[in-house]
């Protein structure tokens, strides 16, 4: 498994609208990538990551909300010389090729939404409450299922960046120009 680079706005890749993964290009080598993908993604960290998003222009996404695992003994970590202590997560990696969104619910929900691709920049954004998806997973094997909270949000989220969306383009004018000036801000300390 590799890290991979992952592109961060301006980067004109990242408005790429993604190919679709073909029958042949089920085999190892898109195994790899999801692989690669899942590590990148828990390295940043984040909890969903588009293989545009690593410069990979296919109908691709990797999520894992990474729940609580009540079983384990807390993390300890240290930031900034401070020492915290965090809940274990579980790690429960998903893997969605061609995932095509249908029925989403008229009933909508409010999550204040990151991206990996534009770091350090958060804001609400409002989405279908709930979403059913198809999708193939890895070895071309065709679902389906029912979607709602954070993970139907990660979805929606996720499957933007596949038509070459960020999630800053549902915001105001206003709202996403003060969020690409704060970024650079950002960028100009670091």
């Amino acid at each position: 498994m590799a890290i991979l680079e992952i592109l961060e706005v301006p980067d004109p890749r990242l408005k790429t609208v993604s190919t679709p993964v073909e029958a042949d290009e089920f085999n190892d080598d898109l195994k790899q990538l999801a692989d690669d993908m899942l590590e990148t993604m828990y390295d940043a960290p984040g909890i969903g990551l588009a293989a545009i998003q690593v410069g990979v222009p296919k109908r691709m996404l990797v999520i894992d909300l990474q729940p609580e695992d009540p079983d384990a003994d807390p993390v300890e970590c240290e930031h900034d010389g401070h020492k915290h202590t965090h809940p274990a997560t579980k790690k429960e990696p998903r893997v969605f090729v061609n995932p095509v969104i249908l029925d989403p619910a008229d009933d909508m929900s409010t999550f204040n939404e990151g991206c990996l691709s534009v770091p350090e920049i958060y804001a609400d954004v409002d989405r279908p409450a709930t979403c059913r998806v198809q999708y193939q997973d890895l070895d071309g094997n065709h679902h389906e299922e029912a979607l709602e909270g954070m993970m139907a949000t990660c979805l929606q989220h996720e499957m933007d960046h596949l038509e070459g969306i960020l999630f800053i383009d549902h915001l105001s004018r206003l709202k996403r120009q003060m969020a690409l000036k704060k970024l650079k801000k950002i960028r100009q300390v670091a």
